[in-house]
């Protein structure tokens, strides 16, 4: 079942994408790397909370994960941590919120 990884994964990227378009981010090079990131860290994400018993602590965990993997990556585009800890931040938790609204 393919389908709702693929699901989540546009999902998220379009929302994150957003995200870093309302907080005036205009590098393409920034925008392509949110979704190359996305790619690599969403499908692994959801792949591990469907086989782990789906705890707060899990997800809380895994969400973390994603984050700290984020915040290094956009730094690496960025080139100023406090803007890679926002971009990674507010991104996953915008998109982590409109996935509980809509799956909920």
């Amino acid at each position: 079942m393919v389908l709702p990884y693929l699901l989540a994964l546009l999902a998220t990227i379009l929302i994150e994408v957003a995200v870093l378009v309302l907080l005036g981010e205009r590098r393409q090079k920034v925008v392509w790397a949110s979704v190359a990131i996305n790619i690599i860290t969403n499908v692994p994400l959801n792949i591990v909370l469907q086989h782990v018993e789906q705890t707060a602590v899990a997800i809380a965990i895994g969400e973390a994960v994603v984050v700290i993997i984020e915040l290094l990556w956009y730094f690496l585009f960025v080139r100023n941590i406090r803007q890679a800890a926002v971009y990674s931040i507010l991104c996953n938790a915008i998109s982590f919120l409109i996935g509980l609204i809509f799956v909920s």
